[in-house]
């Protein structure tokens, strides 16, 4: 009777609705052939140096952007053709004004720089913004939202816009940052433009590679000169106070005279050149023109000086010290003696056996004898 019975149910489960059947695998919605056609398709293969050069010539914006990323790469074959494409580049470079733009977080760096950016290319210039993002000292990752910021310079045929990381080193900003100012150059823009991360050291880094250092400040935040070091103000041409619109306007007036104030505590440029202070809005473009004539009274007084020209000359022998500087630290840090050494000397310094200066002392004298 019990088998009867489980026949039975055995039989009520086959005829039961509620039954589902094993279906069959269903094939992939993306044909595999399809999907490797597209991706040779769209694989980007490596350029030669003069591939990258007739490319930066002919002012093709992806090939310049794909230039930039090569000069940041640190792998060694990248930093070999970086250098020769460096070295073809340069005879066409040094015909751009280089303007250094900076200011507080929050100041409206990016909409100053789409609007003043456009308004440079009403009067036909072809801009360059080179803006250097802040990055983590972590994982060296950064936002790279600049053109996110700048919708409509960013689709403006006369404009290229380049975020690139500071992956948090100084060194790495300048020597980079140099490089693409050398290869926009070449590629025939005549105004550059670098955005920096905001009141750091990466200003003076900048400083000392533009023509033309703009900073950008904000009224109504209590002490207008609280927390903004000596330094940056020095090094500045021209204050702009940054929003001064609608029921801001009297407070950036008030601003203007403090800082004004300010200044006059200063001692003199090197360059003869009296910073001003400015009230504008990057929303409205209040300002804007103001600021260009600004910047045109400053190229025809230090050209008539000769200052711009010292200063070009200087920067020259800048790059001269850091390239030494840079290229003897990658060296010394990819020696296989130091490596091989180097964790040696970490857990003597970590178990008190020796200091950090003696350390450093040892693996110098080491390298050179190896030289």
């Amino acid at each position: 009777m019990l088998q009867v019975d489980q026949t039975m149910k055995k039989k009520s489960q086959n005829n039961s609705a509620l039954k589902v059947n094993k279906g069959v695998e269903q094939p992939s919605m993306v044909n595999p052939n399809m999907l490797k056609e597209v991706k040779n398709r769209f694989k980007k293969e490596p350029l030669s140096v003069e591939q990258y050069f007739n490319g930066i010539q002919q002012g093709d914006r992806a090939i310049l952007s794909r230039a930039i990323t090569l000069i940041e790469s640190t792998r060694p074959e990248d930093k070999q053709k970086a250098v020769k494409l460096i070295n073809q580049c340069l005879p066409f470079s040094g015909n751009s004004l280089r303007i250094g733009i900076t200011g507080v977080p929050g100041v409206g760096k990016s909409t100053f720089i789409e609007s003043f950016g456009l308004s440079l290319i009403e009067q036909e210039k072809k801009i360059a913004v080179l803006a250097i993002d802040p990055s983590s000292s972590r994982t060296k990752g950064s936002i790279l939202g600049d053109k996110t910021r700048m919708e409509q310079l960013s689709i403006n045929q006369n404009a290229f816009i380049r975020p690139s990381s500071s992956a948090g080193t100084l060194g790495g900003v300048a020597r980079n940052t140099r490089e693409a100012i050398v290869l926009c150059e070449a590629a025939g823009f005549d105004t550059i433009l670098i955005e920096t991360v905001g009141v750091g050291q990466s200003e003076t880094a900048v400083a000392q590679m533009v023509d033309f250092f703009l900073l950008l400040m904000l009224a109504g935040g209590g002490d207008e000169l609280q927390g903004i070091k000596r330094g940056i103000m020095e090094m500045a041409d021209l204050i702009v106070i940054n929003k001064a619109d609608g029921d801001n306007r009297q407070k950036a007036k008030l601003a203007k005279r403090e800082y004004q104030n300010a200044l006059h505590l200063f001692p003199p440029a090197e360059n003869e050149w009296v910073p001003k202070v400015i009230t504008a809005s990057g929303l409205t473009g209040e300002g804007l023109p103001e600021v260009i004539e600004k910047i045109s009274f400053f190229l025809k007084k230090t050209k008539e000086n000769r200052y711009f020209d010292y200063h070009r000359k200087q920067q020259l022998l800048s790059i001269l010290k850091e390239t030494i500087g840079d290229t003897l630290s990658d060296r010394f840090y990819h020696h296989p003696m130091v490596k091989e050494k180097w964790g040696l000397f970490e857990t003597m310094i970590l178990n008190g056996e020796t200091t950090p200066y003696e350390a450093a002392d040892k693996l110098l004298e080491y390298y050179f004898k190896e030289l």
